[in-house]
């Protein structure tokens, strides 16, 4: 079974023999391609939506392997007891959507050995959340799938709380310290999106007027000095 770049950066993060749930599981791929290289015991696959479970199910039983893979319907971590899985995968949502999952289980994400995440938007809402919770990044990767690329983060809890990390400056919420140790040239690619971006956001503002217009052209332009600086940390 050939995973996406993006999906099987995700799975290559499960840890070995152990039991892990995949929350928004779509078409269960991520399950199924784990079990098939014997990486994993077995898993738990989970949707909000009938519809993707269903697709799971089709998925699943394809590969015969019913036996190892439970479908659960249900929001988040809500469709799992504390202690019943090793590790977590949420793939493929918004940051922020991410953040209420983790944050709706609370207890449940905290006693989990590791959780794997991958924002497909507002990665630095979520990494703020997780630094104000006590969550550790432990690693950060970066993915390219197509012409989009992909943040990738393997988080756990911190009990004691003596971990965590100083943030200096916010900018680093939107690109993390992990990345920067990435490949060097998709570390910079992707600095350099976010420069675009913003440079974007000012073409659009320039030229009306307001406080609130110059603010936001200022806070852009700051941003951009900082992720231009940013570049030269990359390892």
């Amino acid at each position: 079974m050939k995973l996406t770049p993006r999906l099987e950066a995700v799975a290559d993060l499960v840890s070995d023999n152990i039991k892990v749930a995949d929350i928004g599981t779509d078409h269960g791929y991520i399950p199924v391609y784990l079990i098939k290289k014997n990486k994993i015991q077995n898993a738990i696959a989970a949707d909000i939506n009938k519809g993707p479970l269903d697709n799971a199910r089709k998925e699943i039983y394809s590969n015969n392997l019913e036996d190892r893979i439970e479908l659960r319907l249900g929001s988040g971590l809500s469709v799992l007891k504390l202690g019943e899985v090793d590790e977590v995968v949420i793939a493929g949502m918004g940051g922020v959507l991410i953040s209420q999952l983790i944050e709706n289980e609370l207890e449940i994400a905290k006693k989990l050995d590791k959780i794997i995440l991958q924002p497909m938007q507002a990665s630095s809402e979520l990494r703020k959340y997780l630094h104000k919770n006590s969550f550790i990044i432990e690693e950060e990767i970066l993915v390219k799938e197509d012409f989009r690329i992909y943040e990738i983060m393997v988080v756990t809890y911190d009990e004691t709380g003596k971990r965590q990390e100083f943030i200096e400056d916010e900018i680093y919420y939107e690109v993390g310290k992990g990345l920067l140790k990435n490949k060097p040239s998709l570390t910079l690619e992707f600095i350099d999106k976010k420069i675009k971006e913003y440079c974007k956001i000012i073409e659009k503002l320039e030229g009306k007027e307001g406080g609130k217009i110059e603010s936001k052209i200022y806070e852009c332009k700051n941003k951009i000095k900082k992720l231009e600086e940013l570049k030269n940390d990359v390892c």
